[in-house]
């Protein structure tokens, strides 16, 4: 601020200096003009006067006498003394009106009055010495001035005349002159059906236009040979066609009998109830897609429910397909997929995003997390890089945790690491538990198969191993426990590697901490979770399962909660038999059966309940219809 002072006053200082020195030289200019002006002023006017006085004089008296001065006769002398007085008056005015400049300034009295001709230096001008009747007479100051001439058009004169304004109504029409009724009528009946026959031609010419138009549009075009072979090899024409043909194929698929007979309706109902509840209702392959592949994971769209994702190993048979296949199933799509999505690698896991249903989520063999949206191609959006800030071993679990605005993807691997992710940011985890137990003879790893939280959970959840003991762990810090592995509550029971882990739905409160694992020991095991909120144990204690069910006669790779009935879960095993139980009815046998002829690696139960989806190892996705077994009855609660 100092510093802008100091320039605003230097600036001012600058300004009165300039205005100064203005001033001096406006100054210097007037008392130059002024000073010959105010030294010569009172000799030049008195000069002028007496110039003007001598002049006006001898013109009156001229008349009298004759020039003393002049030669020849009278008559003469007149004239030539009117001719000088003349010529000395027009040489005076004419020096008078140079006054103002600086050569009539500069005339002296003598000069001038040789300018005039005649006068002598010295001498004044007055009147004569017979007497002069006019006087003395003072010379008027002249002056110059400036004009400036405009010129104004003049004003236009408007005249009004009574004829213009009113018309001559001297004169009456003649009787003979108007027009009879009836000549009237013809002339309008004349102009109507001009006006009729100009439209109906206007019509008749349309209609020409529309049947001309149309039979060109009639007109069949033959495309040549080259045309025809562009159109077919077009990319464009492709997607159409594969477009239209599913939206014709989902129309054709109306599971609707016939020839049913409504005669027979009541038996036809009594023998359903008496026979198998548990049904085939369809199954899915493409030799393009699941050829020599197995299914690895199962899952149900929540938004879709007539959408089933399924997840595929590589093809030892083909090292030219993508290692990893994904297909989305329509159940009114039965022949081909409806969406089919590339991996680098083996896809372990896989599900639809809870909050974007255009979203596929998959965790790969390699360590990899992927990220198909159904809106793009077939290779994923985003995925996670090949770094050890990841993963760096198999994901074999995968789940959602949050609400709609905020919301993240959690993964375990046998690395023994527990990453969180954002859907839209897969370049590095937002956060990273490492799952460490000290007990382990040969590292402190815990290699994780399974992973699942109960329900409004989103810190706590429980893994299972490949040791065959399952964990509690927590993202956070909490009262009475830290982040990471409880190392002291075990859940031990399993003598081979959990294959899987399954909460309770959240259909009933009072079971919400109910869990089963299913193992390679040919087993399958009902828990109860210890509350998160309790601290956690200062000495090692091994947690027993509440139910062991042994039915089973090879490995059991899946087992899930029904979504609807609190006590029906199904399980799949390596013999190819999905089984569905009822704990109200049978604790030791499952209440209904089927048998695929292969081994089923996974299950997954629509959200109505009505139907179940199972993976085999040949690539075959089998969707069964479970019946009346998945509504719950009034005993059942």
């Amino acid at each position: 601020m100092d510093h802008r002072k100091e320039e605003l006053e230097k600036k001012r200082a600058k300004l009165a200096e300039l205005r100064r020195q203005r001033e001096e030289r406006k100054r210097v200019t007037m008392q130059t003009h002024d000073q010959p002006t105010a030294t010569g002023s009172k000799t030049n006017s008195q000069d002028i006067d007496d110039l003007v006085d001598s002049l006006v004089g001898d013109r009156v008296r001229a008349p009298a006498s004759p020039l003393s001065t002049g030669t020849g006769t009278p008559g003469m002398s007149r004239e030539a003394s009117g001719i000088g007085r003349d010529r000395s008056i027009s040489a005076a005015t004419s020096a008078g009106t140079q006054l103002g400049s600086p050569v009539a300034r500069a005339m002296t009295p003598g000069t001038l009055s040789s300018a005039i001709g005649g006068v002598p230096s010295g001498s004044t001008l007055a009147a004569g010495s017979g007497g002069n009747a006019f006087g003395s007479r003072t010379l008027p100051e002249f002056k110059t001035c400036d004009f400036v001439i405009f010129d104004f058009p003049p004003k236009e004169k408007v005249v009004y005349n009574k004829e213009v304004q009113t018309a001559d109504g001297g004169s009456m029409p003649d009787a003979s002159s108007l027009l009879t009724e009836e000549e009237i009528e013809r002339r309008v009946r004349e102009l109507r059906e001009g006006d009729e026959r100009a439209r109906a031609a206007k019509e008749e010419e349309r209609t020409r236009r529309e049947a001309e138009a149309k039979a060109r549009e009639s007109e069949i075009k033959r495309l040549t040979d080259e045309q025809r072979a562009s159109i077919l090899e077009s990319s464009d024409f492709a997607a159409f066609v594969d477009q239209k043909s599913r939206v014709m194929e989902r129309a054709l698929d109306e599971d609707y009998d016939f020839m049913v007979d409504y005669t027979l309706a009541a038996t036809h109902e009594a023998e359903e109830a008496g026979g198998e509840k548990m049904k085939l209702a369809l199954s899915f392959h493409d030799d393009k897609v699941s050829r020599n592949r197995s299914v690895m994971d199962l899952a149900w769209s929540n938004r879709f429910p007539e959408l089933v994702v399924a997840a595929y190993n590589r093809n030892p048979m083909a090292p030219n397909e993508p290692d990893g296949m994904v297909a989305v199933w329509n159940t009114h799509l039965r022949e081909r997929p409806e969406f089919v999505f590339h991996a680098p690698s083996d896809v372990l896991r896989v599900s639809f995003s809870d909050f974007n249903p255009n979203i596929v989520v998959g965790g790969a063999y390699s360590g990899q997390i992927l990220l198909w949206d159904t809106r793009a191609k077939a290779q994923p959006v985003l995925k996670t890089p090949l770094t050890a800030g990841g993963h760096t071993h198999p994901i074999y679990s995968l789940k959602v945790v949050g609400s709609t605005n905020a919301h993240q993807l959690l993964s375990a691997s046998t690395d023994g690491l527990v990453c969180s992710w954002q859907l839209d940011m897969l370049a590095q985890p937002q956060e990273t538990i490492e799952l460490a137990h000290p007990a382990h003879l040969h590292t402190d790893e815990v290699s994780v198969t399974c992973m699942d939280f109960a329900d409004n959970e989103t810190t706590a959840f429980i893994v299972g191993t490949a040791e065959g003991a399952a964990y509690q762990a927590n993202r956070y810090d909490r009262a009475g426990s830290k982040a990471g592995l409880n190392g002291f509550d075990t859940y031990r029971a399993h003598t081979a590697p959990i294959n899987s882990l399954s909460f309770h739905p959240p259909i009933a409160s009072d079971f919400a901490d109910l869990f089963l694992t299913t193992s390679s020991d040919w087993t399958t095991r009902l828990w109860r979770a210890r509350p998160a909120a309790k601290p956690a144990s200062t000495m090692p204690s091994d947690i027993r399962p509440l139910h062991v069910f042994d039915a089973f006669e090879d490995y059991v790779f899946d087992a899930r909660w029904s979504p609807v009935h609190p006590s029906v879960f199904a399980s799949a095993d390596g013999t190819g038999r999905l089984a569905l139980w009822n704990l109200n009815q049978d604790m030791e046998l499952p209440v209904q059966w089927v048998n695929s002829g292969r081994a089923l690696n996974k299950l997954a139960w629509d959200r109505p309940g009505r139907r179940i989806a199972a993976g085999g190892a040949d690539g075959v996705v089998s969707i069964y219809d479970v019946g009346d077994l998945s509504v719950p009855r009034p005993e059942d609660h």
